[in-house]
């Protein structure tokens, strides 16, 4: 049980202990670790990369976690967003999740490369679990890792007997009797550290999942980080004590430099990688496309990224950049269509690392997405349900896409004011339903706490709603 898949021969994850990594070094190891990587593909050999095909062509990019010699795909399959009957995310709305559809997705991931698949007992509404255990179980247990998280949220599930009877049903849903990796899910997140002490410490469940991990019934310990620094901190302070064999981050090229300035109580994933590095704790990404904001840029940003690279897509950027530093473990994506799984796989069959000219190239990109004011929400939907019956990310993302496409007009006597306007109040009907409007919104607060991104959300809901009745009265 201590692997369960055959080392690869080499490691890209081995990081100099003992220092940050400068631009400059990141820079000069992207060569040595692409170069690397290239050569570790799923049939034994690398192979050229040129324009896009429609089939990807299976050379899967792995990296090797030096704990336990797991030789894991670079592209992880994130099971938040499993398909529904619907054809949408499951995490919207109250649609069953299309098993077949699942069952096709991972068998076609599986078939090129890809073994790392991330779940919790909290995505799609509690039922992701039991479909990926569904769709995996066909397959041979050697094949594939499982990741799950301990996603004990609320109260009442803080108590050592509740998060255990969490735990072992993650075992009975996923049908597998040891995990391959475990993660204390949203550290930082709530009240911070003194919530992370009634989750983990008091109740003493990290105590019994260390002792899980020496029985070999889990793998690789590890947390998920949202929020807040000291947490994060305080957890890589007590490695020594707890040797974490990974961790799991929120980085793109966006929030490498500029977390923070979104939001002030975010914290760069350039200090969160460099952390980790320092210590050779292997990198878990996720969001490497910001909740599909680096997939669904601003046109100028998309012309720009086109320009450069006119057979890449927007989203590739991004998970290259993910993808070629060293110490990277797996980057993680949901994947709710096979488009957009085939699209992830060219990117890593096999990785073409960044130059120092594409990384210097995507900072400048990221400044200039900075100056676009969008709401930094992620679609994540932990702020789900509302009360109110709200669709909350909904309302936030139309006016984020909106803002991209420059149909927010400031004034009926700017150019195109009123195709800008029909574009805004057309689309608004059409993505949120009228009972599901930020017009709805009481202020209660509920949502804001859950929120990663620490976005003020009934302030934004009632200055998007202010827009609204601003533009339903202006004719222009």
């Amino acid at each position: 049980m201590k692997d369960s898949m055959s080392p690869g021969t080499m490691n890209e994850n081995i990081m100099e202990k003992g220092k940050n990594i400068s631009r400059r070094d990141f820079l000069k190891r992207i060569g040595t670790a692409g170069a690397a990587a290239a050569g570790l593909t799923a049939c034994g050999k690398g192979e050229k990369t040129g324009t896009q095909s429609a089939e990807p062509a299976g050379s899967m990019t792995y990296r090797t976690n030096p704990s336990t010699g797991d030789r894991v795909s670079l592209l992880g399959f994130g099971m938040m967003r499993l398909p529904s009957v619907g054809g949408r995310s499951a995490r919207e709305g109250n649609e069953e999740i299309d098993q077949e559809m699942v069952n096709r997705l991972v068998d076609y991931a599986i078939a090129h490369g890809v073994n790392y698949f991330d779940t919790s007992p909290a995505y799609c509404q509690g039922k992701s679990e039991h479909s990926t255990g569904i769709a995996l179980s066909r397959h041979p247990r050697n094949k594939y890792f499982i990741a799950t998280k301990m996603s004990n949220f609320a109260p009442s599930t803080w108590s050592l007997e509740a998060s255990v009877a969490m735990y072992r049903n993650s075992m009975k849903e996923l049908q597998v009797d040891y995990l391959d990796y475990l993660l204390l899910h949203g550290v930082g997140m709530g009240d911070g550290m003194e919530e992370f002490r009634h989750r983990f410490i008091d109740n003493g469940l990290l105590d019994f999942l260390l002792e899980e991990r020496r029985a070999g019934r889990v793998r690789n310990l590890g947390f998920s980080y949202h929020g807040d620094v000291r947490v994060f901190d305080y957890l890589l302070s007590q490695h020594g004590r707890y040797k974490w064999d990974f961790v799991q981050i929120q980085l793109n090229y966006l929030d490498w430099k500029y977390a923070r300035q979104i939001n002030p109580r975010n914290t760069d994933a350039e200090y969160l990688y460099n952390e980790l590095a320092k210590r050779s704790i292997p990198a878990v990404i996720m969001e490497p496309l910001l909740g599909g904001r680096l997939s669904n840029v601003p046109t100028t940003v998309f012309a720009r990224l086109k320009e450069r690279e006119p057979e890449m897509s927007a989203a590739s950027w991004a998970f290259r950049f993910a993808g070629s530093l060293p110490g990277v473990q797996t980057v993680l994506s949901g994947m709710t269509r096979m488009e957009h799984l085939q699209d992830n796989l060219r990117t890593y069959s096999p990785l073409k690392p960044l130059t120092e000219e594409d990384f210097a190239f995507l900072q400048e990109t990221a400044t200039q997405m900075m100056s676009f004011d969008t709401i930094p929400c992620n679609d994540c939907k932990y702020c789900m349900p509302c009360p109110y019956g709200l669709d909350i990310p909904a309302i936030l993302l139309h006016y984020n896409k909106c803002l991209n496409e420059g149909n927010i007009p400031e004034s009926s006597q700017d150019p195109g004011y009123r195709k800008a306007r029909r574009a805004f109040l057309v689309g608004y009907g059409r993505s949120v339903p009228v009972m599901r409007q930020a017009s709805r919104c009481i202020g209660c607060g509920q949502c804001s706490p859950h929120c990663p991104q620490r976005i003020d959300i009934p302030g934004e809901l009632h200055r998007i709603d202010a827009y609204v009745e601003r533009l339903k009265q202006e004719i222009g």
